[in-house]
C-alpha cells in the first residue's frame, strides 16, 4: 500500500524574495515578490510542469495573500495569475492596491538588479 501524499506547505523565503510551495518536500512552484514600503508586489507566478492541474497556484497564491494580510502589507498584483485570482477572491480587496506605471518603473528598476 503506498502512503497518501502530504498536504502542500506553503513557505515564505525572504532571502529569494518569494513563496514557493512544497509537495513531499519538493518545490513545486513560486510566486514572486519585492517589496516596496508597506507594498508587496507581485509579479511572477509559476508551477512546475510535474505538479501542473493539482491547484496548486490557487493554493500558493492564497496562502501568500493571507501572509500579506498578516505581515500588514498590501498587494499589488503585476502577476496576471494573481491580478486573475484576486478577481475571483474580493476577500482580499481591502488590501489591494492598483498597478500604476509608477510601480511598473520600480520594479524594472529592481528587477535589473
Amino acid at each position: 500500500m503506498t502512503q497518501p501524499a502530504a498536504a502542500p506547505t506553503v513557505q515564505r523565503v525572504d532571502p529569494k524574495h518569494r513563496y514557493e510551495i512544497l509537495v513531499d518536500g519538493r518545490t513545486a512552484g513560486l510566486t514572486a515578490y519585492h517589496d516596496r514600503d508597506d507594498q508587496r508586489v507581485f509579479y511572477h507566478t509559476e508551477i512546475d510542469d510535474d505538479f501542473a492541474g493539482q491547484g496548486l497556484a490557487s493554493l500558493l497564491v492564497q496562502q501568500a495573500l493571507n501572509d500579506v494580510r498578516t505581515s500588514g502589507k498590501r498587494i499589488v498584483p503585476v502577476c496576471p495569475y494573481v491580478a486573475k485570482f484576486l478577481k475571483k477572491h474580493d476577500e482580499f480587496a481591502d488590501i489591494t492596491d492598483p498597478v500604476t506605471p509608477e510601480v511598473l518603473k520600480w520594479l524594472g528598476t529592481v528587477l535589473q538588479h
